[in-house]
Formats: structure tokens, C-alpha cells, sequence
């Protein structure tokens, strides 16, 4: 029986690093660009439906939701080599676009505004897994989306699947003021 995990990738260095991880992780399952398996990788049980489902036209498709509060590293990757792999539904960028410049405040309040779309996203990804196991998320603790939203995101996941695992990769910020160029990580830390 599967134990299928849901991954969120939240603000710029969350979606980064997701990105990079699905790459690997496709590379690893012999999964290509497009989400297409490869010849190769017909064979055996390595346990693709963890972390991918299999649409009606053969595509593998990411248990994976991309969410940021302003566009630009999303619009990356939806314009990158794997354009294809995600499923469109599964992507929220905030409408305003603007961002939560950095400040966590900004972040957790605008989470709050859009929870009801983000866990849209979220609901419907358990309901189409067969034993989900737990949620990972992807985030960084220094700017605004990623840990102002990410700290909403956990605490909300939290109340909602209280029986789930849920696991974070939290990037934390260099405490060095000298080589940063956002003077306000420690505070968002």
C-alpha cells in the first residue's frame, strides 16, 4: 500500500530548491522532463506513487505544490525544460504579485488571506491519495513567503491533518549582517 507524501514549496528559495529536488528525484525514478517514464524504467518496484501520481495519459505527475506570493521564480520554472511535470492546478501565486518584501508579518497575514485557495490545493491532493503519509515542506526562514506563509502553512497543516507527519527543510539564514542583503533575517528567523 502507498504512503504517498505531498510537498509544498513555499517562496523563492522553497520553489528553488523543490525544483532541484523534483529533478532528482525524476532522475532517480527514470522520469523524464515532460513526466513521461522512460523505457529503462519499466522494470521493477521502486515505489514511484510516494512522491508522483500517474495522470490518464501516462504522464507522472508531482505530488507537489508550488506557492509563492510574487511570480517571478514560478514563472521560471513554468517556462523551464520541465514545464510539463507539474500539474497547473497545483501552482498559487498570489494575485496582488507583490510579494511579502521580506517581513514575516507580511507573509503569515497574507496567508491567512488566501488560505481557503492554498488548502483547496492541499485537500484535493490527500483526497487522491490512497494512505497519504505526511507533508513536506520546503521553505526558507529568512524573507517574507517562506517563513511568514510557511509558518502559517505548518501551523494550519497541522489542525487540519493532526495524525499526518508533517517534515520540514527549513534554510536558515547566515546571522552575519555584513554579508546578507536582507538586514531583517534575524528578526524573520
Amino acid at each position: 500500500m502507498p504512503r504517498e507524501i505531498i510537498t509544498l514549496q513555499v517562496g523563492q528559495c522553497g520553489n528553488q530548491i523543490g525544483s532541484e529536488f523534483w529533478k532528482l528525484l525524476c532522475a532517480e525514478h527514470g522520469i523524464n522532463q515532460r513526466g513521461i517514464l522512460e523505457d529503462y524504467a519499466t522494470a521493477g518496484d521502486d515505489r514511484k506513487d510516494v512522491f508522483f501520481y500517474q495522470a490518464d495519459d501516462e504522464h507522472y505527475i508531482p505530488r507537489a505544490l508550488l506557492i509563492d506570493m510574487e511570480p517571478r521564480v514560478i514563472n521560471m520554472i513554468q517556462t523551464s525544460e520541465y514545464r510539463e511535470l507539474y500539474n497547473p492546478e497545483n501552482i498559487f501565486i498570489s494575485k496582488d504579485g507583490g510579494g511579502a518584501g521580506n517581513n514575516w508579518a507580511k507573509g503569515y497575514s497574507g496567508a491567512e488571506k488566501v488560505q481557503e485557495e492554498v488548502f483547496d490545493m492541499v485537500d484535493r491532493e490527500a483526497d487522491g491519495s490512497d494512505s497519504l503519509e505526511g507533508m513536506v515542506l520546503i521553505h526558507s526562514i529568512a524573507g517574507g513567503t517562506g517563513s511568514g506563509m510557511g509558518s502559517f502553512l505548518l501551523e494550519a497543516i497541522n489542525d487540519r491533518y493532526p495524525k499526518k507527519l508533517v517534515q520540514t527543510y527549513s534554510v536558515f539564514p547566515l546571522m552575519s549582517s555584513d554579508t546578507s542583503d536582507v538586514v531583517v533575517q534575524p528578526y524573520n528567523s
